[in-house]
């Protein structure tokens, strides 16, 4: 019983990290923009929450480290790292703001914003797009198979599954190949100035 299960959801996961493929054209108009907002002095910011959280801080430090990029830093900061900021902000002006107010102190027009959202309805995360779309910043949001935006983000980049995990998986697939593709224009840069 527990192979096929196993056999199941490994087999299901396959195909919901394959419907990406349907997604490629704004996979590579994310990686576009992430180009263009580095090449300008832009940065980067990314959140969520729980697993999305985590996932959000794994996508930024891939920037962060030059990984991907033949060892250029590229400059991406992930909101849920600093827990003195989100207590407080928590604390003072509710759970639903702890985005909005770091990105009302660090977000500027042409940067990119991600929000990640498995169910695409985590306020905390509606209300962080919908103020840095605001402020000029270029939104993406990260979803499942239902996303509850009045006004959507930019760039969506949904997963059809209500499945949690699923979802999280797919996401971390997509956030790899923005990273794969983002590096590989910073490494031919990088070469075209050392040459």
């Amino acid at each position: 019983m527990s192979e096929n299960f196993i056999q199941n959801y490994i087999a299901h996961g396959n195909d919901i990290r394959s419907s990406l493929i349907t997604r490629s054209d704004v996979i590579e108009a994310v990686v576009a923009a992430l180009i263009r907002a580095f090449n300008n002095g832009g940065k980067m910011i990314i959140f969520g929450n729980g697993g999305s959280a985590a996932d959000a801080q794994h996508i930024a430090s891939e920037f962060i480290s030059g990984y991907f990029s033949g060892g250029v830093p590229l400059p991406a900061i992930a909101l849920t790292t600093n827990s003195s900021s989100l207590t407080a902000i928590a604390n003072d002006s509710g759970y639903e703001n702890i985005f909005v107010r770091q990105l009302q102190s660090l977000a500027h027009k042409g940067d990119v914003v991600i929000g990640i959202s498995t169910s695409g309805s985590s306020a905390n995360v509606v209300l962080g797009l919908a103020v840095a779309a605001e402020m000029g910043a270029v939104t993406v949001i990260f979803t499942g198979q239902k996303t509850k935006f009045k006004l959507p983000p930019a760039y969506v980049i949904s997963v059809p599954s209500k499945e949690s995990s699923l979802v999280q998986e797919a996401h971390i697939t997509a956030g790899h190949l923005i990273c794969i593709l983002v590096g590989k224009a910073f490494i031919k840069e990088k070469k075209a100035v050392s040459s």
